[in-house]
Order: C-alpha cells, then sequence, then structure tokens
C-alpha cells in the first residue's frame, strides 16, 4: 500500500536553524543538536 503526502508550508519564527541529516540508532533514528540547545524547545520538519 502506498501512502500519499501532501506537502505542507510551515512559517516557523526562531532563533537559530540547522539542516541535518538522521542517523540510524538502533531501530530508531536520532539527530545530535549542539550542547547549548540542551533545555531548549525545537521544532523537528521531515524535508523529503
Amino acid at each position: 500500500m502506498t501512502e500519499q503526502y501532501s506537502r505542507s508550508k510551515f512559517e516557523v519564527y526562531g532563533e537559530e536553524m540547522l539542516e541535518k541529516e538522521v542517523k540510524k540508532s538502533g531501530n530508531s533514528g536520532r539527530v545530535y543538536l549542539p550542547p547549548s540547545w540542551i533545555g531548549k524547545r525545537v521544532k523537528i520538519i521531515r524535508m523529503d
């Protein structure tokens, strides 16, 4: 069964932006962020 997703536009205001690739970590994925971001709120948007 093929799932279809429509693309959406998001407008987000913030302090910094990083673009990274999700790496495999066991049975899930992982993204490493700077230590200065610990305790901060982040939003993750899948690009493709």
